[in-house]
Protein backbone atom coordinates (compact mmCIF):
# COMPACT_ATOMS: atom_id res chain seq x y z
CA UNK A 1 0.00 0.00 0.00
CA UNK A 2 3.03 2.36 1.10
CA UNK A 3 4.59 1.46 -2.37
CA UNK A 4 1.81 2.50 -4.65
CA UNK A 5 1.11 5.68 -2.75
CA UNK A 6 4.76 6.52 -3.08
CA UNK A 7 4.57 5.18 -7.19
CA UNK A 8 1.30 7.69 -7.74
CA UNK A 9 2.86 10.62 -5.68
CA UNK A 10 6.41 10.01 -7.93
CA UNK A 11 4.06 10.00 -10.61
CA UNK A 12 3.27 13.13 -10.02
CA UNK A 13 6.60 15.26 -9.88
CA UNK A 14 6.35 14.60 -14.08
CA UNK A 15 3.09 15.62 -14.71
CA UNK A 16 3.75 18.62 -12.45
CA UNK A 17 6.88 19.47 -14.10
CA UNK A 18 5.39 19.43 -17.69
CA UNK A 19 2.24 21.98 -16.50
CA UNK A 20 5.02 24.21 -15.27
CA UNK A 21 6.45 24.19 -18.55
CA UNK A 22 3.32 25.08 -20.73
CA UNK A 23 1.51 27.49 -18.88
CA UNK A 24 1.09 30.80 -20.71
CA UNK A 25 0.90 32.81 -17.30
CA UNK A 26 3.96 33.27 -15.78
CA UNK A 27 1.76 33.55 -12.48
CA UNK A 28 0.20 29.73 -13.19
CA UNK A 29 3.57 28.62 -13.50
CA UNK A 30 4.59 29.76 -10.37
CA UNK A 31 1.45 28.11 -8.60
CA UNK A 32 2.27 25.00 -10.57
CA UNK A 33 6.62 25.45 -9.21
CA UNK A 34 4.96 25.51 -5.92
CA UNK A 35 3.16 22.63 -5.82
CA UNK A 36 6.05 20.63 -7.85
CA UNK A 37 8.12 22.19 -4.94
CA UNK A 38 6.08 20.55 -2.43
CA UNK A 39 5.71 17.22 -3.78
CA UNK A 40 9.38 16.49 -4.18
CA UNK A 41 9.40 17.49 -0.29
CA UNK A 42 6.78 15.34 0.11
CA UNK A 43 8.93 12.47 -1.61
CA UNK A 44 11.99 13.09 0.37
CA UNK A 45 10.26 12.66 3.77
CA UNK A 46 8.37 9.76 2.56
CA UNK A 47 12.28 8.10 1.90
CA UNK A 48 13.12 9.19 5.58
CA UNK A 49 15.30 12.36 4.67
CA UNK A 50 13.87 14.93 6.21
CA UNK A 51 16.87 17.11 6.15
CA UNK A 52 17.07 17.14 2.42
CA UNK A 53 12.91 17.28 2.49
CA UNK A 54 13.03 20.60 4.67
CA UNK A 55 15.71 21.85 2.09
CA UNK A 56 13.21 21.81 -0.92
CA UNK A 57 10.33 22.67 0.88
CA UNK A 58 12.58 26.15 2.17
CA UNK A 59 14.70 26.50 -0.75
CA UNK A 60 13.60 25.09 -3.53
CA UNK A 61 9.82 25.73 -3.13
CA UNK A 62 9.20 28.90 -1.18
CA UNK A 63 12.50 31.00 -1.92
CA UNK A 64 12.18 30.47 -4.74
CA UNK A 65 8.96 31.24 -5.80
CA UNK A 66 9.63 34.28 -3.85
CA UNK A 67 12.50 35.47 -6.42
CA UNK A 68 10.68 34.39 -9.40
CA UNK A 69 7.32 36.26 -8.49
CA UNK A 70 9.82 39.12 -8.13
CA UNK A 71 11.33 38.65 -11.25
CA UNK A 72 7.84 37.96 -13.13
CA UNK A 73 6.57 41.42 -11.46
CA UNK A 74 9.49 44.29 -12.49
CA UNK A 75 9.34 41.65 -16.11
CA UNK A 76 6.14 42.41 -17.32
CA UNK A 77 5.69 45.92 -17.64
CA UNK A 78 6.11 48.12 -20.40
CA UNK A 79 7.08 51.67 -19.64
CA UNK A 80 5.49 54.59 -21.51
CA UNK A 81 7.36 58.19 -20.73
CA UNK A 82 5.36 61.08 -21.78
CA UNK A 83 5.53 64.52 -20.85
CA UNK A 84 4.31 66.14 -17.57
CA UNK A 85 1.17 67.92 -18.21
CA UNK A 86 0.48 65.41 -21.25
CA UNK A 87 -3.76 64.32 -20.93
CA UNK A 88 -2.17 60.75 -21.26
CA UNK A 89 -1.45 60.69 -18.01
CA UNK A 90 -5.10 61.20 -16.33
CA UNK A 91 -6.70 60.15 -19.91
CA UNK A 92 -8.01 63.53 -20.31
CA UNK A 93 -8.80 63.42 -23.77
CA UNK A 94 -10.55 60.98 -25.96
CA UNK A 95 -7.68 60.04 -28.16
CA UNK A 96 -5.37 59.63 -25.22
CA UNK A 97 -8.14 57.35 -23.94
CA UNK A 98 -7.79 55.58 -27.12
CA UNK A 99 -4.58 55.19 -26.97
CA UNK A 100 -3.80 53.37 -23.99
CA UNK A 101 -6.90 51.69 -24.54
CA UNK A 102 -5.11 49.83 -27.55
CA UNK A 103 -1.94 49.48 -26.06
CA UNK A 104 -3.62 47.81 -23.06
CA UNK A 105 -5.10 45.62 -24.84
CA UNK A 106 -1.84 44.53 -27.24
CA UNK A 107 0.21 43.95 -23.83
CA UNK A 108 -3.11 41.81 -21.78
CA UNK A 109 -2.41 38.30 -23.97
CA UNK A 110 1.33 38.68 -22.39
CA UNK A 111 0.12 39.56 -19.26
CA UNK A 112 1.82 42.68 -19.37
CA UNK A 113 0.93 45.83 -17.51
CA UNK A 114 1.49 49.80 -18.30
CA UNK A 115 3.35 52.14 -16.52
CA UNK A 116 3.37 55.24 -17.06
CA UNK A 117 6.40 57.62 -16.34
CA UNK A 118 6.40 61.37 -16.83
CA UNK A 119 8.96 64.12 -17.68
CA UNK A 120 9.32 67.19 -17.76
CA UNK A 121 10.63 67.89 -21.17
CA UNK A 122 11.53 66.61 -24.20
CA UNK A 123 14.87 66.16 -23.55
CA UNK A 124 14.13 64.51 -20.31
CA UNK A 125 11.99 62.05 -22.39
CA UNK A 126 14.38 61.02 -24.64
CA UNK A 127 17.32 60.53 -22.28
CA UNK A 128 15.20 58.42 -20.29
CA UNK A 129 14.84 56.21 -23.69
CA UNK A 130 18.31 56.12 -24.10
CA UNK A 131 19.03 55.28 -20.42
CA UNK A 132 17.10 52.65 -20.25
CA UNK A 133 14.40 54.17 -18.31
CA UNK A 134 11.21 53.77 -20.03
CA UNK A 135 10.67 51.10 -23.46
CA UNK A 136 8.72 53.52 -25.47
CA UNK A 137 7.97 56.95 -25.37
CA UNK A 138 4.61 59.07 -26.40
CA UNK A 139 5.09 62.51 -27.93
CA UNK A 140 1.85 64.41 -29.42
CA UNK A 141 2.22 64.66 -33.39
CA UNK A 142 0.27 67.68 -33.37
CA UNK A 143 -1.90 70.18 -31.16
CA UNK A 144 -4.55 70.01 -33.86
CA UNK A 145 -5.09 66.17 -34.16
CA UNK A 146 -4.61 64.92 -30.88
CA UNK A 147 -2.51 62.14 -32.63
CA UNK A 148 0.34 60.62 -30.48
CA UNK A 149 4.13 59.62 -32.11
CA UNK A 150 5.38 56.35 -30.23
CA UNK A 151 9.31 55.67 -30.25
CA UNK A 152 10.28 52.47 -28.61
CA UNK A 153 13.67 51.13 -27.91
CA UNK A 154 12.80 47.29 -27.83
CA UNK A 155 11.29 45.86 -31.23
CA UNK A 156 8.79 42.99 -29.71
CA UNK A 157 7.17 46.21 -28.54
CA UNK A 158 7.12 47.66 -31.42
CA UNK A 159 5.85 44.53 -33.15
CA UNK A 160 2.85 44.75 -30.51
CA UNK A 161 2.31 47.95 -31.07
CA UNK A 162 1.73 47.24 -34.70
CA UNK A 163 -0.56 44.48 -34.11
CA UNK A 164 -2.93 47.10 -32.82
CA UNK A 165 -2.66 48.92 -35.27
CA UNK A 166 -0.57 51.77 -33.47
CA UNK A 167 2.18 53.52 -35.69
CA UNK A 168 5.69 53.26 -33.70
CA UNK A 169 9.01 53.46 -34.59
CA UNK A 170 11.89 51.36 -33.56
CA UNK A 171 15.17 53.62 -32.24
CA UNK A 172 18.46 52.22 -32.81
CA UNK A 173 19.97 50.72 -29.65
Amino acid sequence: MEETLLLVIALLLPLTAALVVTQTNPYHALVMRGILGAIAALIYALFGAADVALTEALVGTMLSITLYAIAVRSSLSMRLGVLEGSPLLEAKTEAAQRLLQQIRRGLQPLHMRLELSAYESVEALAAALRNREIHTMALEAGSETEEYRLLTRVPRLQEILAQQTLSSEVLAP
